[in-house]
């Protein structure tokens, strides 16, 4: 009695019931697509095997030169969105001034 009770997920049975009949189905669902789903995962290795990585395919290189494409990339896209930031904040505390004169003038 303990092995079911070790079996059972939250503290209902229902509970335990429909999360195992979700992973029966979704097993069953794979079995039955498996030649669909292996032809799909053999495309995308053939597709990745053509694209052009951000990195050094020489074995020779090693450590962060390999990598400078990458890192040079990430160092790009980290500056562009802090500017963008800092424009966006500029920006709202500029329309903050203005909706705050004008709703004062009221006052």
């Amino acid at each position: 009695m303990h092995f079911l009770e070790s079996l059972k997920i939250g503290s209902s049975w229902i509970t335990t019931g429909v999360v195992y009949a979700l992973v029966a189905v979704c097993a069953v669902l794979i079995i039955r697509n498996y030649v669909r789903i292996s032809r799909f995962t053999g495309e995308v290795k053939g597709e990745l095997r053509k694209a052009s990585w951000p990195w050094e395919s020489d074995p020779k290189i090693k450590g962060f030169k390999k990598y400078k494409e990458l890192i040079d990339s990430t160092i790009v896209v980290l500056i562009a969105v802090i500017l963008l930031a800092g424009f966006v904040q500029m920006w709202d505390f500029i329309h903050v001034l203005i909706v705050s004169f004008f709703t004062n003038i009221g006052r």
